[in-house]
């Protein structure tokens, strides 16, 4: 598979003391990146201005969320001619290494969605994350019937061509569960990959997670999708599961030969 036609799509808001060592290890392993500036108001702008011109990079203000920045940076890699984009926190937590594995596993599985998958007990790891890692995992689940070990982490490959017409009705750290069950509903495959994370100590720790208000949004759509999945979800599944099946038995020589 050609390189050129998978991109990098990092959004950051406040990130600046971690940003550009991010880059600089991208880089090393794709020359097509492109940064959404989330409105930040950190000094993000001038380390931007001083990175490699190979990075791409978007910006707006105010700050409109992780959301808002995904889908400016998928708009703009579906423009540009991509058919994947990985994508990738800029707080340091993911490891550029990684990107090899995504690349190599789409080569093999084109037009698949291919999800990270960490490691969910190591050290500094939130106890949060944990408990919130598998309320999602169940009801995706539940809205789905498909079961992923980690549901949560931002380092994915999205298959972008799946994905046209697909704006995200939120705009917070929940679009990335909506994009998950869409492309489920929409019967994209879905396969987890390992990969590394690293947590730093708490007090270098650079969240912008609220978690009462981002806890109740995630909840609020689960519970919208929960109704989705029975009245679009589920059925929609279903079709095509049955249009598959009569087409590869529409296709079966053997189905048509005389006795």
């Amino acid at each position: 598979m050609s390189m050129s036609r998978i991109c990098v799509i990092i959004p950051t808001f406040n990130n600046g003391r971690y940003l550009s060592g991010v880059l600089d290890s991208v880089l090393q392993y794709s020359s097509d990146v492109i940064v959404v500036n989330d409105g930040s108001t950190d000094g993000t702008d001038a380390i931007l201005q001083a990175c490699s011109p190979q990075v791409r990079v978007l910006m707006y203000t105010p700050n409109r969320g992780k959301g808002y920045a995904l889908n400016v940076g998928f708009t703009a890699a579906l423009a540009a001619g991509y058919d994947y984009a990985v994508t990738m926190d800029s707080d340091g937590q993911h490891s550029a290494a990684d990107l090899p594995a995504f690349f190599e596993a789409v080569g093999r599985m084109p037009q698949t969605m291919l999800i990270g998958s960490r490691r969910l007990r190591q050290e500094n790891m939130p106890e949060m994350n944990t408990f919130a890692n598998r309320f999602s995992n169940f009801w995706f689940t539940v809205q789905t019937g498909r079961r992923l070990p980690d549901t949560q982490t931002g380092f994915r490959l999205y298959p972008l061509q799946k994905m046209r017409g697909m704006r995200s009705l939120t705009s917070r750290y929940e679009a990335e569960l909506e994009w998950l069950v869409r492309l489920a509903w929409r019967g994209v495959r879905q396969i987890p990959i390992p990969i590394s994370v690293y947590y730093p100590p708490q007090g270098d720790r650079i969240t912008h997670f609220r978690p009462a208000k981002d806890f109740l949004r995630i909840s609020l759509l689960n519970t919208a999708f929960c109704f989705l999945a029975i009245v679009y979800g589920y059925p929609a599944m279903l079709f095509r599961w049955l249009t598959r099946k009569i087409n590869v038995g529409g296709n079966n020589p053997k189905k048509n030969q005389i006795p």
